[in-house]
């Protein structure tokens, strides 16, 4: 008796749906064009030409990262068309810390089956991002792997290349005793923290239609990572940025001392922010302490720029402009101690 012919479709990959993805998602990147794309979606490689008449010791900076547990609460709610602006922000904050202008991005999509429409309203929300970002999607990568992941279940990586002038490159070297540390809010928890969030939700039953601050819980937690390529690029044309830190994973306990330099601390005037509502709630239900608090969440800071204080003010005019809000969250102080820290006053 002949064996059976098996193909790939019966091994669960559809090549067919993964061609046909392809063709819906080439208008995304169409719209996040640069003139300095040299292909289109397709080829086995993205081109880009680095754009060296605008740039005398040009210095490429590139980052990668995920949305991490947060893609669980969007395909348990069915609600996909925001997360895809959370994978590029994630890289995106990261590169603009050292004063890079964002050039392009790329994407990783994996899934245990391929469900054409998801997939196409997460990429088609990581084009909103690049787009935010001023940056080109050139290219990415479906992978379609079963029994890999559960039903229904997809996984997200994205990888952004930036370019900064050598003499440009934001390294924390101009800090100086007495700088100001000017907090941007955040638009929520963006990605980080998800996993003590998502226990929250569990051990109290936690119902995702309540309303916390007149907007369902849900619509919190969903809401899209905030992109400051626009607040940064308007500062550095302007101000003379000393340091700046993205707040994400470790909040402001783990980040600022990484872009301060030796013998320098964060002294950070709690008293200064009222944290936005929604993590009042995940605190109160989780009975969360606030140095977890603050080593967990943003707690409503998604960027710090350490700047002059003679700059404050127009600095927040150039923030209030983009509808960004942004207060003084405290100043830097020379310290006899060489490991920088923060210091909450």
């Amino acid at each position: 008796m002949a064996k059976q012919s098996l193909t790939y479709q019966q091994a669960g990959v559809d090549i067919e749906k993964g061609n046909e993805l392809v063709e819906r998602i080439k208008s995304v990147a169409k719209r996040t064009r640069r003139p300095e794309v040299l292909a289109g979606l397709g080829g086995f490689g993205g081109l880009f030409e680095i754009p060296v008449d605008r740039f005398k010791q040009p210095v490429l900076v590139s980052g990668t990262d995920g949305v991490g547990t947060k893609l669980k609460l969007a395909i348990d709610s069915g609600k996909h068309q925001g997360i895809g602006i959370d994978l590029v922000a994630m890289c995106v904050n990261d590169l603009l810390v050292c004063g890079a202008e964002p050039l392009y991005f790329l994407d990783y999509y994996a899934t245990g089956q391929l469900d054409v429409e998801i997939a196409e309203a997460v990429i088609a929300s990581i084009g909103q991002g690049c787009e935010q970002a001023g940056m080109a999607l050139i290219g990415g990568e479906t992978a379609e792997m079963p029994d890999m992941y559960q039903q229904g279940d997809y996984d997200l990586a994205g990888f952004a290349v930036g370019i900064v002038d050598k003499p440009n490159i934001i390294d924390g070297s101009k800090v100086r005793d007495g700088d100001c540390l000017l907090a941007m809010a955040s638009t929520g928890p963006h990605a980080n923290g998800y996993s003590l969030i998502r226990k929250i939700l569990e051990v109290n039953d936690l119902n995702l239609d309540q309303e916390i601050d007149g907007k369902p819980l849900l619509e919190h937690l969903l809401a899209p990572t905030q992109i400051y390529a626009q607040a940064i690029k308007f500062l550095l044309e302007k101000i003379d940025v000393h340091a700046l830190a993205h707040i994400t994973g470790g909040g402001l306990t783990e980040n600022l001392p990484r872009v301060l330099p030796e013998n320098h601390n964060a002294m950070i005037e709690l008293k200064n922010w009222q944290w936005p509502e929604i993590f009042q709630f995940l605190q109160q239900q989780g009975n969360v302490e606030q140095q977890e608090m603050l080593r967990t969440f943003n707690c409503g800071i998604g960027m710090v720029a350490v700047i002059d204080e003679q700059s404050v003010n127009q600095a927040q005019q150039i923030l209030d402009r983009l509808g960004i809000d942004s207060w003084c969250l405290g100043r830097v102080e020379k310290t006899e101690c060489a490991k920088a820290e923060v210091k909450y006053l």
